[in-house]
């Protein structure tokens, strides 16, 4: 590069890398009290022997200390976990962004890998999506915010840098709460100093970073180039035009790690097939994410109308025949008051509806005579969950508490309950269970799915 480089490297052991760079060696500090309630909360961390345990503990928040002391030293600074590559191309164009952005704003980097057949962008999974209500235009630059901020690595500029500083929260210790430790500590600058993390998407191809290893190819996480390249121009559209939509419901919760949050990218859910009765012909799914399913259902012949959760996600599900109507409920109900459906489906999403029976008697009137309501949710009677609420860990000591976890609590008794308020009369249960309960479902005799499922499908009708 043509700058004038410093490379710092931490390591638990004293070495040489190369010429002109500094190895600082750490010895990760005792504190027994933390490292006994660390140990039992990420037990997956001890490999080998203690000393390789702890360096996964200290060693990500290490280099912050590091890099303070050297705050007047250096015009930018780069954290990067061990195997990302930044470029030259991404320095640059950083900090010809930055020079646009108002001091809260900071641009980010979104990682990429290499496969057999394109590109693959491991953020993009599960519950992490686009927010339609933040893209902007800064200058030249359309930018959105990526709910994921974890791309492994940071850049600050020396100004910005201070900033986190004074904000207080850049110096702290290990700690995790959206994301684990280690991505934690490549996060803390956006989750905690008062920093927004935008992506640039009018010139994207600036702000990916190569995750050289390409651990994630070929598993669940992340999507291609394709997928990724529609979303983007979803939002560039939506930039030109001045639109920033809201989103249907606020699909994530506030527990740790973000569980029970909605997965924007779900599988075909083949479970509710049987449920749908073999007369119906059309279908309503509210809460759509990227439409898995109701492709699925619209390839059998139904006719499949899905209301997604933002006009970002849903664009696969079009291309395969999903009627698509984007806008918040009541612009919904008002396009769809003359239509009526045979069958209603709620997957996975009724749980984070800030009013599950208004819903439901809302949705009521576009149901034809009899129809049917299918509705996915998760269990909050599984054994692994009621253990946890004993033991009041994290959130569930709010158990019930809609306003403090962003999540109702849902059983089938629950459920059954809403649905007769909204006029609706429950009709069957199935449990969901994960696969590495199926193994004592055959020791049981299915007499404890109730408590093994993950979650579970209510089957109810129009009364």
């Amino acid at each position: 590069m043509p700058f004038d480089v410093h490379v710092v490297v931490l390591s638990n052991v004293e070495r040489e890398i190369a010429p002109g760079v500094e190895v600082i060696a750490l010895q990760p500090e005792a504190r027994p009290l933390r490292d006994l309630a660390a140990l039992v909360r990420y037990p997956w961390l001890f490999r080998d022997d203690y000393r390789t345990w702890k360096r996964h503990l200290d060693f990500p928040f290490a280099h912050k200390q590091i890099v303070a002391d050297r705050l007047n030293d250096y015009d930018l600074f780069i954290y990067s976990e061990d195997d990302m590559l930044i470029t030259e191309k991404n320095i640059r164009s950083f900090l010809k962004v930055s020079a646009d952005l108002p001091e809260n704003e900071i641009p980010g980097f979104l990682r990429y890998e290499l496969a057999p057949d394109g590109r693959n962008y491991p953020e993009v999974h599960g519950i992490f999506h686009w927010d339609a209500e933040s893209v902007r235009t800064r200058g030249d630059y359309t930018l959105a915010f990526f709910t994921c901020e974890h791309a492994a690595c940071y850049l600050l500029t020396q100004r910005q840098l201070r900033r986190a500083i004074e904000s207080g929260g850049f110096l702290v210790r290990a700690h995790s709460e959206k994301y684990d430790l280690l991505c934690t500590a490549a996060t803390d600058p956006y989750t905690q100093c008062g920093f927004e993390k935008l992506i640039c998407v009018s010139h994207l191809d600036d702000f990916l970073v190569h995750h050289l290893p390409n651990k994630y190819v070929g598993t669940k996480f992340g999507v291609d180039d394709t997928e990724l390249r529609r979303q983007v121009g979803v939002l560039l559209q939506m930039g030109k035009k001045g639109e920033r939509p809201k989103s249907l419901f606020a699909t994530e919760t506030k527990f740790r790690g973000l569980r029970y949050s909605k997965n924007y990218y779900e599988p075909v859910m083949a479970e509710i097939a049987p449920l749908i009765p073999s007369n119906a012909r059309t279908v309503l799914s509210i809460g759509c994410e990227w439409g898995a399913t109701e492709a699925w259902l619209a390839e059998k012949g139904l006719s499949v109308v899905a209301v997604p959760l933002d006009p970002i996600i849903t664009g696969a599900a079009q291309a395969k025949g999903v009627e698509i109507v984007n806008g918040d409920l009541p612009t919904v109900l008002e396009q769809l008051k003359d239509r009526r459906f045979d069958c209603l489906l709620l997957l996975n999403i009724l749980h984070l509806a800030p009013d599950p029976i208004a819903l439901l008697s809302s949705l009521r009137g576009l149901l034809t005579p009899g129809a049917s309501t299918i509705i996915v949710a998760p269990n909050f009677f599984q054994l692994s969950v009621l253990w946890r609420r004993t033991l009041k860990e994290d959130c569930f000591k709010d158990a019930g508490s809609y306003s403090k976890t962003g999540v109702h609590f849902t059983s089938p008794k629950t459920v059954r309950a809403w649905l007769q308020s909204a006029g609706m009369k429950l009709e069957s249960v199935v449990n969901v269970l994960p696969d590495r309960a199926k193994r004592i479902r055959a020791l049981t005799f299915g007499l404890t799915d109730s408590f093994l499922a993950s979650e579970f499908i209510a089957a109810a009708t129009k009364i």
